[in-house]
């Protein structure tokens, strides 16, 4: 499968996922706010994740495709499939353990992980009984982790990229068929999250069977090939723990500030569209197209695909980021203003999905620069970056914390913004150390291209902002008008952006018919 093609199914897929996990949050803003409740909810929910994306969605992922590719061109399919099993057996053993000792001590992982909620108990101890329901889906979404990277590896990306439109429908069935019969709502997407854990891993064993994989739950052993794994696994979840800490400090902070966990969720949430569509699409798509091309020392291809993908992303990501700074509050309000997510909350709420988009394609960026590291197996340098991006992170959030604190103009902007300068600091190290290994080159097209996405922003932000003005009387009348109006700005302003693309030379338009000619012919 071509890159475009599976940039295309997997960004597809993903979009679907965003658009259900949008109605998701809509609905438990409606039902539960910004507040105490959903920010004891946020922590149940992060916890697990946070350590998914720790051992399953960052480390592991990026060790386990790679060596699954190699042993299946290789050795073939039954060796790969031994392979898989072997490593699946040693990882449910070992996560059923780790769950296990999580469930008991609980209530001093979140005095660690939740600070701020120790000055309400009631708050404490909600947090603690929602997390002891909803980390058990850690074991199912590691298992989610690696039958998707199989798959991924045979160049089938629609199952996984699928497979968490799964989660969020769960959520809101449970939300709405449990929360009348459960303590408090929040009770009701604990066990939504738990339960669509098992429908994910039977969604994607079942892919696998259909693509001749059928796997067998073998004795757990420490075998040389998992044994290998686990060796090049260490330097990436030192890294990913580098990034996921990152984060929870961001957390932990935000415990101390009444009502910031929730603001920054649903900023980041809207953030994590463009995120992860073009993000994770391009460098999931990426990967294994880049690693094969370095074994078989095709470095001009290897550069030209990094090159070509660069240019893909940041044609959506540069516009998108744009438009989250300059309309943040009327896409926040759209979203969720209504029931109990009220008008304040939404004002604070946009101002963090504007701190947020300064960080947007830098974001984006990383995860396209870390991917010719991981391909010629070297996971330390990404960890290193990662080390002095994280103390930045610190730094930057204490002094931006305070001095917003000081002036009292909403904290968990601090926060946020944080994130995001951290983030730029990851990009530059990145592009350092790729240059100096030669992995990284920007040819003269990306160069052109560029900068003519960046002229195209320009003039479509300029636009935006006068539209945006230009609508905000008929906007506040009611909720429709405001989505209406909202609708009108993004389509006038992406519709301005794409002519001043193509009259800048940001895109060619011969090359896009080119594109679209090829898929009509397959």
């Amino acid at each position: 499968m071509s890159l475009h093609r599976s940039i295309f199914t997997i960004g597809f897929l993903t979009i679907l996922s965003r658009i259900a996990g949008y109605v998701r949050d809509m609905f438990i803003a409606a039902v539960m706010g910004a507040g105490p409740l959903t920010d004891a909810f946020l922590v149940a929910f992060r916890l697990p994740n946070f350590f998914r994306r720790l051992f399953a969605e960052g480390a592991f992922s990026a060790s386990f495709v790679p060596l699954f590719s190699a042993v299946y061109t290789e050795q073939g399919r039954e060796k790969a499939v031994e392979f898989m099993e072997k490593t699946l057996s040693m990882m449910v053993a070992g996560l059923l353990v780790f769950t296990m000792i999580f469930q008991i001590f609980m209530p001093f992982i979140m005095y660690a992980l939740a600070p701020g909620f120790a000055h309400d108990p009631e708050q404490f101890d909600l947090a603690v009984y929602l997390t002891r329901i909803t980390f058990p889906y850690l074991l199912f979404i590691s298992i989610v982790a690696m039958f998707g990277g199989a798959l991924n590896s045979l160049g089938k990306f629609s199952a996984a990229a699928a497979s968490p439109i799964l989660l969020n429908i769960c959520l809101i069935i449970s939300l709405y068929a449990l929360k009348d019969i459960t303590p408090t709502p929040a009770h009701a997407l604990a066990w939504g999250v738990a339960a669509a854990g098992v429908v994910q891993v039977i969604f994607l064993y079942f892919s696998l069977r259909k693509n001749g994989i059928n796997l067998r739950f073998k004795k757990p052993q420490l075998s040389p090939e998992v044994r290998k794994l686990l060796k090049l696994m260490i330097p990436g979840t030192i890294g990913a723990g580098i990034v996921q800490i990152n984060l929870w400090i961001d957390t932990i902070i935000a415990t101390l500030v009444p009502n910031a966990v929730s603001y920054l969720y649903y900023s980041d949430r809207i953030n994590q569209l463009p995120l992860a569509v073009i993000g994770t699409a391009v460098g999931t798509a990426l990967l294994p197209l880049l690693t094969r091309k370095i074994k078989e020392n095709k470095l001009d291809e290897a550069l030209n695909l990094q090159n070509r993908a660069l240019e893909i992303s940041m044609f959506f990501t540069l516009p998108a980021a744009a438009a989250f700074m300059i309309i943040s509050y009327p896409i926040v309000s759209v979203l969720f203003e209504r029931g109990e997510f009220h008008q304040s909350q939404a004002i604070a709420t946009a101002y963090a999905l504007a701190a947020y988009a300064t960080g947007l394609p830098a974001f984006v960026l990383i995860k396209l620069l870390v991917a010719p590291f991981f391909a010629t197996h070297d996971t330390k340098t990404p960890v290193k970056i990662s080390m002095v991006g994280l103390v930045a992170n610190i730094v930057l959030n204490i002094i931006l914390v305070l001095l917003l604190m000081h002036f009292k103009f909403y904290p968990h902007i601090g926060i946020a913004l944080s994130t995001s300068l951290a983030a730029w600091l990851n990009v530059a190290m990145l592009i350092t150390a790729l240059r100096r290994r030669g992995l990284f080159k920007a040819d003269d097209i990306l160069k052109i291209r560029l900068r003519g996405m960046v002229i195209s922003c320009a003039v479509m932000s300029l636009a935006v902002f006068l539209l945006d003005g230009f609508t905000r009387g008929f906007a506040a009348t009611n909720q429709f008008h405001a989505t209406l109006a909202l609708g009108f700005v993004i389509a006038a302003g992406g519709g301005i952006f794409i002519i001043a693309a193509f009259l800048s030379k940001a895109f060619d338009l011969q090359e896009i018919l080119n594109f679209l000619k090829r898929k009509k012919l397959e």
